[in-house]
């Protein structure tokens, strides 16, 4: 996959340029990188991860194609409580697949949306791992949990084949259902 593929993975829910947006597992920034594109200069973006390294690159290379683009680098485990404002949207691309349990982490990223903000998934859709990607959700799947841990609307927005396991689609869930 190129630039031009995680755009077009996330371009269907990233509707209006600019807000506050959070990228989880970033790593080297591919789709911190889409969200700078997409969202323009009067966005911000959180981008969050473990690796201190990878945001480090990630940095010089968002600097580097997008040097107006308002990013925080915060070196942190997303699985912990963190100290965020209320976010417009939360892009989480290839990192959900590492959680076992994914519903008590979903409840808890659904909490630093606004109400009105939009939760963009990106990862592969099957259902049975291997030792690189332990635990990925189809979008069938993924519809499913989105729906327990409170969103009222999941749409699929892009899928691109992968060589590894089938292929990677991206979802955007947004909305409060009628059990939060």
């Amino acid at each position: 996959m190129d630039h031009r593929d995680h755009v077009n993975l996330l371009r269907g829910g990233v509707q209006t340029p600019s807000g506050l947006w959070a990228d989880f597992g970033s790593g080297a920034g591919a789709f911190t990188l889409s969200l700078a594109e997409l969202l323009g200069d009067g966005a911000q973006i959180i981008s969050i991860d473990k690796d201190a390294g990878a945001l480090r690159a990630q940095e010089r290379a968002v600097r580097s194609r997008f040097p107006h683009a308002r990013v925080e680098y915060r070196v942190a485990d997303f699985s912990a409580p963190l100290d965020l404002p209320p976010l417009d949207g939360i892009v989480m691309a290839n990192a959900l697949h590492y959680q076992r349990d994914k519903q008590p982490l979903v409840r808890s990223l659904k909490g630093y949306l606004q109400p009105d903000g939009r939760f963009v998934l990106v990862e592969y859709n099957v259902d049975q791992g291997n030792p690189w990607v332990p635990y990925p959700l189809s979008f069938a799947t993924w519809q499913q949990l989105a729906a327990r841990c409170g969103f009222a609307h999941t749409q699929w927005l892009a899928g691109v084949p992968s060589r590894f396991l089938k292929e990677i689609y991206s979802a955007v869930s947004w909305g409060c259902s009628a059990t939060t």
